[in-house]
C-alpha cells in the first residue's frame, strides 16, 4: 500500500519561510517522479513545483520560481519543499504527489498525470 505523508505546514508571517516534508512508503521511491501541488478551498488545484526520480531535474510554477525550492533524499524516501519569502497568496492545503511517468512540463504541470497523492497539510501566510 502506498502511502505519501506531508508534514511542516503552518501558520508564518509574510516573508517568512517553511519547509515541507513528504515521506513515502511501499513504492520503489527512487522511481518515481515527485510534486507538490496546492489547493484553496473554491479553487483548482494547481501545481507548485515536480522534481525528476533521480532529482536532476525539476521545475517550478511561475508563482513560486525564485523563492521555493524543491528536493529529494532517496535514500530517507522524502521530497522537499522550501519555501522562502511567503507570501499571503501563497496559503493552501500543499499536497504531494508521485507518477511513474516523464514528460514535458504541461504533462508535468498536469494533477492526472500523478498516481499517488497525500493527505495535505495546511500552510497559511498571515500576520
Amino acid at each position: 500500500q502506498v502511502q505519501l505523508v506531508e508534514s511542516g505546514g503552518g501558520l508564518v508571517q509574510p516573508g517568512g519561510s517553511l519547509r515541507l516534508s513528504c515521506a513515502a512508503a511501499g513504492l520503489s521511491f527512487d522511481s518515481w517522479a515527485m510534486a507538490w501541488f496546492r489547493q484553496v478551498p473554491g479553487k483548482v488545484r494547481e501545481a507548485v513545483s515536480y522534481i525528476s526520480s533521480n532529482g536532476d531535474s525539476s521545475n517550478y510554477a511561475d508563482s513560486v520560481k525564485g523563492r521555493f525550492t524543491i528536493s529529494r533524499d532517496n535514500a530517507k524516501n522524502t521530497v522537499y519543499l522550501q519555501m522562502n519569502s511567503l507570501k499571503p497568496e501563497d496559503t493552501a492545503v500543499y499536497f504531494c504527489a508521485a507518477t511513474f511517468s516523464w514528460g514535458f512540463p504541461g504533462t508535468m504541470f498536469r494533477d492526472d498525470t500523478y498516481h499517488y497523492w497525500g493527505q495535505g497539510t495546511q500552510v497559511t501566510v498571515s500576520s
